[in-house]
């Protein structure tokens, strides 16, 4: 781990204790256990099956705290553990629901470890899982109250657990369509026919439920199951690498059903793929009774590593896929792969990283479009905003975090809410009513949610004075952007409706001849209704250092640009406060909208869009 992710993760955990000074979370659970020899593993650190134990128990009471009522795992969002625990020292699990639906919830787990004799903390995981409620004596479902979040970090989290639950409903379809698109490359056929036979690492156990392993309710602990699980992993993975692995990461699971005191738990596991310096393994789960079919409980993808005595992963032996299923098997380890590599760098990547744009393709979507949505959230969240000017109620607020300079400008309009964003969802629209934009066209439709397309606007270039002004219309110089449009409606009352918006870049439509790309960070609006069929409009954009000078005039209240634009927005969506007879409700909104003063460095890829 880099010092720069370091940094941030102190910052992050930093700002989360100040946040919380004196604020108690009434749904939060603390465990802190010392780790003994009986926890631990042949190299006398913390087997990952015990700290899976503490992390489901933890975040289980947590559930059950909100919930009033018994509570079981429903699933366990991915896990990468960054550190290994040894003994001695104490793991610090601290569990609190984020977000409460219907029927389930969110609980967001965190574990750190502390070295009692050095006053050393650090962080070793953290994750997500989901609880349901289990049905009361007469069979009825237990509606959960909502969450009312206080903290600006409980707010983040409220916020963005909405668009994590979208994700995990979509998972089980991303490997499939992955596949099924054909961008899954293959392996080099000569390698894999001298590699090990999966079959000898094959690893079959079965594990007979005892009231030990088993929870208050009398059902068999998830962390139990999934501890089982990884002992399992670990014995397939070592008899491929015959060394002592590492567990890096597990892959989101869901438990298919229940599973009692006296069931039988029969486990499979078998290496999937084998990388160079990584192999998958996975591991099915099945319950029985002495009679009676086998019930599907769970399956998990795990990623292992072997390192050598500098802490460095080793070159892995290759594996040969049995015919069919291990063939099936072996592709779609490959898969995951390629989406926890594309995943890693969409949300591990620096926002001041240059390009800002993340190349889009199918297998990244899913997460691609996770990240333009939960990045607005998160900045629509941030505290500390400042109200800058303010003109016939429309303000505008900035907020300045390290060399990142944020705005927002907002105003109520008096149009209800799901028709503001009907129309500002349509980003073709935009051309109407904003006279910085000459020409949007959609490039893709991605699915009924996310857009990709293509916005060309005037460029800005410094006038002899030195100062930013637009280009006359007559010139041919022109600024152009590939936007993701993401659009969603409320997950609940309460909710905004948001649209957000990040450049993307796209290998059919690289830069164009005579156009200057320009690139947007983090910008959209989020809408909120309020009373009287009012809607509360939001706009915000992330701006670059290279950006600000070309935004200091509005900021600093000298130019009406970002007013004079919101009013033409708002006029807009009053003369269309109601649909026309031809149009369909639920129709055409593609994308979010974009930009708007833009505010363009002529040769910079960099823009404030409105």
């Amino acid at each position: 781990m880099t010092s720069q992710v370091l940094d941030d993760l102190k910052e992050e955990d930093e700002e989360e204790e100040e946040d919380e000074e004196g604020c108690v979370n009434p749904t939060e659970v603390k465990m802190s256990q010392i780790v003994m020899p009986c926890h631990c593993n042949h190299q006398q650190e913390l087997s990952v099956g015990q700290l899976l134990k503490w992390m489901d128990s933890t975040a289980c009471l947590s559930a059950e705290r909100h919930a009033g009522s018994l509570c079981v795992t429903a699933s366990m969002d991915d896990i990468h553990f960054e550190h290994t625990i040894s003994v001695g020292q104490v793991v610090n699990i601290r569990a609190k629901v984020n977000r409460a639906f219907s029927t389930s919830m969110e609980v967001g787990i965190h574990v750190s470890c502390e070295d009692l004799f050095s006053d050393r903390h650090w962080r070793v995981c953290h994750s997500y899982a989901t609880f349901v409620t289990q049905r009361t004596n007469t069979g009825q479902k237990v509606t959960l109250r909502p969450v009312v979040p206080q903290t600006q970090r409980e707010h983040v989290e409220y916020s963005v657990a909405a668009e994590r639950r979208r994700v995990r409903m979509l998972h089980s379809d991303i490997v499939k369509e992955l596949l099924s698109s054909g961008s899954v490359e293959q392996a080099d056929s000569s390698a894999v026919c001298s590699g090990v036979a999966a079959e000898k690492t094959r690893v079959e156990s079965v594990e007979l439920v005892l009231p030990p392993h088993a929870n208050h309710q009398v059902n068999t602990f998830g962390g139990q199951i999934m501890a089982w699980m990884v002992n399992v992993a670990t014995i397939a993975a070592s008899r491929l690498c015959q060394a002592h692995p590492t567990l890096r990461t597990i892959d989101m699971f869901t438990f298919r059903g229940p599973s009692q005191v006296g069931d039988r738990l029969l486990l499979r596991a078998i290496v999937n793929n084998a990388f160079k310096n990584s192999l998958e393994v996975g591991v099915r789960a099945e319950a029985y009774q002495e009679e009676g079919p086998n019930r599907h409980i769970n399956s998990a993808f795990m990623t292992f590593e072997v390192l050598d005595d500098s802490g460095k992963p080793c070159t892995l032996p290759r594996i040969r896929p049995e015919p069919l299923e291990g063939e099936r098997r072996f592709q779609e380890a490959t898969a995951r792969k390629k989406i926890r590599l594309d995943r890693k760098y969409i949300i591990s990547r620096k926002q001041s990283e240059v390009p800002l744009s993340v190349p889009w393709d199918p297998r990244n979507q899913v997460y691609l479009s996770y990240n333009n949505v939960s990045a607005l959230k998160m900045l629509a969240a941030r505290k500390n905003w400042r109200l800058s000017t303010e003109k016939d109620k429309v303000r505008l607020y900035t907020l300045e975090q390290k060399s990142m300079l944020s705005f927002r400008v907002e105003a109520e309009v008096d149009v209800p809410a799901h028709r503001a964003f009907c129309l500002l969802a349509e980003l073709s629209n935009r051309t109407s009513w904003d006279m910085h934009y000459k020409k949007c066209e959609l490039i893709h439709g991605v699915d009924d949610d996310d857009f990709i397309y293509r916005v060309v606007t005037p460029s800005v270039h410094q006038d002899v004075g030195g100062s930013p002004t637009s280009t006359n219309c007559g010139e041919d110089v022109l600024q152009d952007f590939i936007l993701l449009a993401s659009r969603r409606k409320p997950c609940g009352h309460g909710d905004s409706y948001v649209i957000a918006l990040r450049s993307v870049s796209l290998a059919t439509h690289p830069p164009f001849e005579g156009y200057n790309r320009g690139e947007v960070l983090c910008a959209g609006f989020t809408i909120l209704e309020t009373n009287n069929n009012m809607s509360l409009i939001s706009y915000y954009n992330q701006a670059s250092p290279e950006v600000l000078p070309y935004i200091s005039t509005d900021i600093a209240g000298l130019s009406s640009s970002f007013y004079h634009t919101f009013c033409s927005c708002s006029q807009y969506l009053s003369r269309n406060r109601q649909p026309v007879a031809s149009e369909e409700v639920t129709g055409n909104y593609g994308a979010a909208n974009t930009n708007s003063p833009t505010y363009l460095l002529s040769g910079v890829v960099h823009s404030t869009p409105l």
